[in-house]
């Protein structure tokens, strides 16, 4: 998802995370198949997985106690994989407590939180966990999504890391790389909750293609906002947008792109830039909402927003079918409610 993160530099790692990836094509044709990459059932002996840099981990049995990005980790839970989990890293609670989305149904008060914002990561807190094993996102080639660069070495030399490409690729990639994961660490995918979870999924994709054939030539803006800069996202680059792309989305292609082609940076002088009729904007807590870019006027101005027609936006997606099929439903239910206004 091709939106800032954090501010401290453009790229989709710094910013936003999910940055350039200019070979992630490449590394794509070396990813484990499904035969190679997934080991024995847990506890049954040796463990190996073939990830997408691609670099075979190997264990000496599955591994029991995971530490994942937290969308990772909530990704997991949703295919069957739990008590394993130890320990999250990334957005997990919000002030008030409460979980952030991308938690979806971890139980965060039974695993202990490195970080919970970008560049976090305690290292102290992750040793003493005595890890088997560390998952996360890679936006870019060999990169490990919200591990810090300072202490990366550290960090990768306590356990092996599996890295799951997340850019450049439509969202059902990931989601079936995660699948396999899970598989590999003993989750049963022909699980009830699983298999029901995929059939909402699928019916949700269906669902964005009616809308699209019900109400056609409706432009859709995937946006972020900061206070200096508004985002438009490429759906080229983004995987959510990607597939939504592929569902028959018309989705805005931004043309003077940052470095890794995730997004233009526009001036809010700029923000009218790329017409749209609805626009799906970034719901995290990093990223302005819509009370706070009321007081931007060319935001105000936009037609859609004029129109009330803009819907919240999950940059970083749950690649789960849990987390996903929501998405879906909600894309299709806003183009579905969209007019033309552009």
């Amino acid at each position: 998802m091709p939106v800032p993160v954090s501010r401290p530099r453009l790229t989709r790692r710094g910013l936003l995370s999910a940055g350039g990836a200019l070979a992630l094509g490449a590394l794509l044709g070396g990813c484990g198949d499904k035969d190679d990459s997934s080991a024995p059932a847990a506890g049954s002996g040796p463990w190996s997985f073939t990830d997408d840099r691609p670099e075979k981990v190997t264990r000496d049995a599955t591994p029991s106690r995971v530490v994942a990005f937290t969308g990772v980790a909530a990704a997991l839970v949703d295919f069957g994989v739990d008590k394993q989990i130890v320990g999250v890293f990334g957005e997990t609670t919000r002030a008030d407590g409460s979980k952030e989305p991308q938690a979806g149904d971890l139980d965060v008060a039974k695993v202990s939180v490195l970080g919970n914002v970008w560049g976090e990561f305690s290292v102290e807190k992750y040793a003493a966990l005595n890890p088997d094993l560390l998952i996360t996102h890679m936006y870019d080639p060999g990169a490990f999504w919200y591990v810090p660069d300072e202490s990366k070495d550290k960090i990768l030399g306590l356990a092996p890391a599996v890295t799951i490409t997340t850019a450049r690729v439509p969202m059902t990639r990931p989601i079936a790389r995660y699948a396999e994961l899970a598989a590999a660490l003993g989750a049963d995918l022909n699980a009830k909750k699983v298999t029901d979870a995929k059939a909402r999924f699928e019916a949700a994709a269906e669902s964005v293609r009616q809308a699209v054939k019900a109400n056609p030539g409706i432009k859709v803006l995937a946006a972020s906002g900061s206070p200096d800069l508004f985002y438009a996202s490429n759906p080229k680059v983004s995987t959510d947008l990607m597939y939504f792309a592929e569902l028959g989305v018309e989705i805005v292609v931004p043309t003077k792109l940052e470095q890794g082609d995730y997004f233009e940076a526009l001036s809010w002088e700029n923000a009218g830039k790329f017409p749209a009729d609805l626009i799906l904007l970034d719901n995290r807590a990093t990223a302005l909402q819509p009370a706070d870019m009321a007081k931007k006027p060319t935001w105000a101005s936009l037609p859609a927003v004029k129109a009330n027609q803009v819907t919240a936006w999950d940059a970083v997606p749950r690649f789960s079918y849990a987390g996903a099929a929501p998405l879906l439903e909600n894309l299709a239910k806003a183009i579905t409610a969209a007019k033309k206004v552009s």
